[in-house]
């Protein structure tokens, strides 16, 4: 809604920073974090009081999590919170881009949150129908995926671009809906494969949320997209401030997530940023870009994936335990040093993923 408030620009000068993304994303990272930092204690309060027992924990995970008994969970509502209240105040409501992705986070964020209330109520570690669960899903990932392409360039709307290549496209037709739903519900189920640990998961998010943020402005900046040689895609240079608002809202979640946690992200956290990267990443035209930036939440899933299969093939287990990072707490390792060792990996990729912009 701000960003009506250029439309002065031209009679009070002053006014004109509204019209700037840059600006708009600064004011949306600090209104997500003031907005979580006043109403999180309120809701972890609320939590607690309605959850009882708290978010149950696995039996057969490592022992130290068996002192984590207790601790709430849905703490992702307090970052689905900032994230809508800075992007309704900051971004253009005018732009499609941005209603998709916030549908996108919003819809997975209701997935998880019944997810999450099913477990609370019935202490159990096991949420409603997966097979439900996946299928609503990929329904909405398709319908946001279709929408993205109706108001991308033509040359672009169904195309997959490759990054290290100037102008190498893949273009998909109609079957690009499918990518489009492979990237937004893979990144919103990695990510949730990733939540296991105080921490985890919301510093990597807010690191790929700043890649993204950079890369959205980018992409939607036809002097900047021209001179880095990447595809020009207008009005997703919007996206920027939703990336913002999710690193602000990261920043105070992690704030009462620091171990030992008060509270938990859970599924309604982790599925909706999951959720809104992948989102981001179809609408940017980089959704390779983002398994190479996101390349820890691939590590996560993957680890998961050859641990079933191997176990039904032959009945034996590669890791210790999966997701990736309880097989390095079963070899020994401390939480606090798997969570910061992550931390670094996610840094890292990050920075491969935008050498990427360059090197072409």
């Amino acid at each position: 809604m701000l960003y009506l408030l250029g439309n002065f620009g031209d009679t009070i000068p002053v006014f004109n920073v509204f019209r700037y993304i840059t600006f708009r994303t600064g004011g949306a990272i600090m209104t997500a974090l003031m907005v979580v930092f006043l109403f999180g204690p309120a809701l972890i309060n609320q939590m607690r009081l309605h959850q009882g027992k708290g978010q149950p924990i696995r039996s057969d995970g490592p022992e130290a999590h068996l002192a984590k008994v207790g601790t709430p969970t849905m703490g992702g509502l307090m970052i689905l919170l900032g994230l809508g209240v800075a992007t309704i105040l900051w971004a253009n409501l005018a732009n499609k881009f941005v209603w998709i992705v916030l549908a996108v986070t919003l819809s997975y964020g209701l997935i998880g949150f019944y997810d999450d209330f099913l477990k609370v109520t019935k202490r159990t570690t096991d949420g409603f129908s997966s097979k439900m669960r996946l299928g609503l899903e990929l329904l909405i990932a398709g319908i946001a995926a279709y929408c993205i392409s109706l108001v991308t360039l033509p040359e672009l709307s169904t195309s997959l671009t490759l990054p290290f290549f100037k102008d190498l496209l893949i273009d998909f037709g109609p079957f690009f809906v499918l990518v489009g739903v492979f990237i937004i519900a893979g990144s919103g189920n990695a990510v949730n494969f990733t939540d296991g640990l105080d921490g985890l998961a919301i510093v990597p998010v807010m690191i790929a949320a700043s890649t993204f943020g950079l890369i959205s402005y980018l992409v939607g900046n036809a002097v900047f997209a021209d001179y880095l040689q990447i595809n020009f895609v207008p009005g997703v240079g919007e996206l920027a401030v939703i990336c913002g608002a999710l690193v602000g809202a990261g920043l105070g979640f992690l704030w009462f997530n620091a171990p030992p946690a008060m509270i938990f992200m859970g599924d309604t956290g982790s599925l909706a940023l999951g959720g809104a990267l992948g989102a981001i990443a179809v609408a940017v035209k980089h959704e390779i870009v983002l398994g190479i930036v996101g390349g820890l939440f691939v590590l996560e899933t993957l680890s998961v994936i050859v641990q079933v299969v191997s176990f039904k093939l032959t009945g034996k287990r590669v890791f210790r335990m999966a997701p990736l990072h309880h097989h390095f707490e079963q070899k020994g390792w401390n939480e606090a040093t798997v969570v910061v060792r992550f931390w670094i990996i996610a840094f890292v990729l990050a920075l491969i993923g935008l050498s990427t912009l360059k090197l072409r």
